[in-house]
């Protein structure tokens, strides 16, 4: 990456790039400057997979101007054309991509497939604070990296590690609530500052959405937004884990209880959760992805 280094003096249009300040698992990280007013920053360089190349931001008119890699379905999409249910069989493709991301959860379910996503960003001292279906989208078919499942929509996340000194932010209550209420963890509801765990236990409602088809807390009226956002926390901390996954690999119920149980600072052991999730899919063997795609494509 160094070596790169010569020819990307200037990133951005006006960023310069200074001396290497550290290199870690997730990348490089470089002094720098804004040469418009000479403001001093940091510039991180970061190999990535599964998410979406920028190739133009800024700002044209009244608008902000976002240019990226031209992505197709989501993964409710697919969920649709399922007939608003996977089994586990189908989740193992998808999971196993997903899992290189977050490198939080699974390598055998649809999570899996996040939680590649959701480790590459975690890596880089990143949350995603909005886990939901919508948020991961496949490549057209037929296009270079057809397979690969992407991460998009970073307008809510969060550095929880300064890239300089490698420090996690600080615990803090009364936070607004950003999330989707229906995969937001307990915390998140709770307005405790968000970290790793809570994008892994998001992740892991959402595994249970598509196992399930819904979730308990689905179509709760109240009227009042604030209120309809307490009924939904409210079900979440009284439904009992074992009866959210009823039906689910009981080794399902043991992520959720260790992810609900890592603390606001620690790394959670994404090998722990993979290999719980490996056990719990164990029946299954390796499903060509290109199934999805071919089913996809005759809709």
């Amino acid at each position: 990456m160094e070596g790169d280094r010569s020819n990307l003096n200037i990133v951005g249009s006006h960023y310069g790039v200074g001396n290497k300040i550290g290199e870690r698992s997730f990348g490089i990280v470089f002094k720098g400057t804004n040469l418009l007013n000479q403001q001093q920053v940091a510039i991180k360089f970061a190999p990535q997979t599964g998410i979406p190349a920028v190739y133009y931001f800024g700002q044209e008119g009244l608008h902000n101007i976002l240019v990226i890699d031209l992505l197709d379905a989501n993964l409710e999409d697919v969920f649709d054309l399922y007939e608003r249910k996977f089994s586990v069989e189908t989740l193992v493709p998808i999971a196993k991509e997903m899992v290189r991301k977050f490198e939080p959860l699974f390598t055998q379910v649809l999570l899996l497939v996040q939680l590649s996503r959701v480790q590459s960003i975690h890596k880089r001292g990143l949350i995603q604070r909005n886990i939901k279906p919508e948020n991961f989208l496949l490549r057209q078919p037929g296009s270079k990296s057809a397979s690969t499942i992407y991460l998009v929509d970073f307008g809510t996340a969060k550095q929880y590690l300064n890239p300089e000194t490698n420090r996690h932010i600080s615990y803090k209550e009364r936070k607004s609530l950003i999330s989707t209420a229906r995969y937001m963890s307990i915390n998140a509801h709770l307005g405790i500052e968000q970290s790793c765990r809570d994008d892994l236990e998001a992740l892991l409602y959402v595994l249970i959405y598509f196992l399930r088809g819904d979730l308990p807390w689905q179509g709760l009226k109240t009227g009042i937004s604030g209120e309809k956002y307490e009924g939904i926390r409210i079900l979440k901390q009284t439904f009992r884990v074992e009866d959210l996954c009823d039906g689910s690999p009981e080794e399902f119920s043991e992520c959720f209880s260790y992810v609900r149980r890592v603390g606001f600072e620690h790394v959670p052991n994404y090998e722990y959760l993979r290999a719980l999730m490996s056990s719990g899919c164990g029946g299954y063997g390796e499903h060509d992805r290109m199934r999805v795609n071919a089913r996809f494509d005759r809709k």
